[in-house]
């Protein structure tokens, strides 16, 4: 296969290592101490100008708020140092995150992309990116195939490992390892795991994305987004965006998602816990089909998550196939009592929900099928509560939804696709 050009990437070196864990980097980085009252907490900064001592002297390193604000340039410092990376970019949404990175592609350019993507991603890639002339190929089996998608105009391979909602892995840097013999740059959709579990640049990755929504702030009150990386003109491309498109959080967001971020790894961690708890129960009960999730030993690739994921961890959430079909999935959805019926994860709280008529509402039936998202799919995100309380909700939930869809009780459709 001809590269698209004569020089390879060359994974860029990752930033050195910490002098400090996760959870010492998490609670201060990005943190300093007010220097004119000690405060250890930072303040909002709301202004959205800042003045100059003299024509374009600022007093400090900031002129206005959408090109960079205090709160903000916090954030991608603590996000930095929890992704290995020398630099972040914080992003209104995961969304746009996912739009600003797409834009820095020219018009005529490819893109090889995991087909089982979160529903936004394969909007974006199928109607918006399109328009603007960049072309998405999908592909289930991405490790095994990805030399036979290059040509000459592939510029970006998408990944999100783990899937969303089927929990498959790909492996990150036998991926990147086929793309950089191309020149072609590798971003990894880190929002499933979150920095704590997975830290996608140390396997090779050139650029890890997140929707801050879900794991980093964690408490269910921000719409952000945030990219990381290490290559120098890398920044200067996607800084240069993230101002002229504009798509940047306010400042409370920032502080926000910051505030949400100094217990990530505790949150992370007990989610993991929960979910690894819920995944045994599931597997285990005659109502269930087959259980998505990394932390299982029969996970088809539990070598992976063994491999990329801290300790192994399965991360906090998880996928099953519930006997009774469509009715009986969103049935269960209806009983449960701790879990939520709700889009999203991430959060403290528990919620469950049925991609085929929610999150992947918008994909077609034959390809959301293709990859495993049955109209029979459960998608739960495990929260913070007790284990034990988690399991006995989902098994008296299932219990119920099994027998009741057997005597004719059904459920109602939902069509939101977020």
């Amino acid at each position: 296969m001809t590269a698209h050009n004569d020089h390879p990437i060359t994974t860029p070196p990752r930033a050195p290592s910490p002098v400090h864990g996760f959870g010492t980097l998490a609670v201060h980085a990005g943190a300093p101490h007010d220097a004119a009252t000690g405060a250890v907490i930072e303040a909002i900064s709301l202004s959205t100008t800042f003045a100059q001592t003299a024509v374009g002297k600022p007093v400090g390193e900031f002129e206005y708020s959408r090109s960079s604000n205090p709160n903000r340039a916090n954030f991608e410092t603590m996000v930095a140092a929890l992704e290995h990376a020398k630099y972040a970019l914080a992003f209104s949404s995961g969304s746009a995150t996912t739009a600003v990175i797409l834009q820095s592609l020219a018009a005529g350019s490819h893109v090889i992309s995991v087909s089982d993507v979160y529903g936004g991603t394969h909007r974006y890639f199928t109607q918006v990116a399109k328009a603007h002339g960049v072309k998405v190929t999908f592909t289930p089996e991405i490790e095994v195939d990805i030399r036979e998608h290059i040509t000459p105009a592939t510029k970006l391979v998408w990944i999100e490992t783990p899937s969303n909602p089927t929990l498959r892995l790909v492996d990150i840097r036998a991926v990147a390892t086929a793309a950089h013999e191309h020149g072609i740059m590798v971003v990894v959709d880190n929002t499933f795991l979150s920095p704590y579990v997975q830290n996608p640049l140390d396997h090779g990755a050139d650029i890890v994305v997140h929707s801050v929504t879900k794991y980093i702030n964690g408490h269910s009150d921000v719409v952000m987004g945030v990219a990381a990386f290490n290559g120098d003109e890398l920044y200067k491309r996607l800084s240069f965006l993230q101002n002229a498109i504009g798509a940047v959080p306010s400042a409370f967001d920032s502080w926000l998602a910051h505030r949400g971020a100094k217990t990530l790894h505790l949150r992370a961690r007990e989610a993991s816990t929960n979910a690894t708890a819920v995944a045994h129960a599931l597997e285990a009960s005659p109502h269930v089909i087959a259980v998505n999730y990394p932390g299982l030993d029969s996970h088809p690739h539990r070598a992976i998550a063994k491999k990329q994921h801290r300790n192994g961890m399965g991360g906090g959430m998880l996928s099953f196939r519930i006997r009774g079909g469509h009715a009986a999935a969103e049935r269960f959805c209806q009983l449960t009592k701790i879990f939520t019926l709700a889009e999203s994860l991430g959060g403290v709280e528990s919620l469950c929900e049925v991609p085929s008529s929610m999150t992947h509402a918008g994909i077609p039936k034959d390809q959301r099928e293709a990859v495993g998202v049955f109209d029979d799919l459960v998608r739960i995100s495990c929260g913070v509560e007790d284990a034990e309380d988690l399991k006995n909700d989902v098994l008296a939930a299932l219990e119920r939804a099994v027998a009741e869809t057997a005597n004719g009780v059904n459920g109602t459709n939902g069509v939101n696709g977020h």
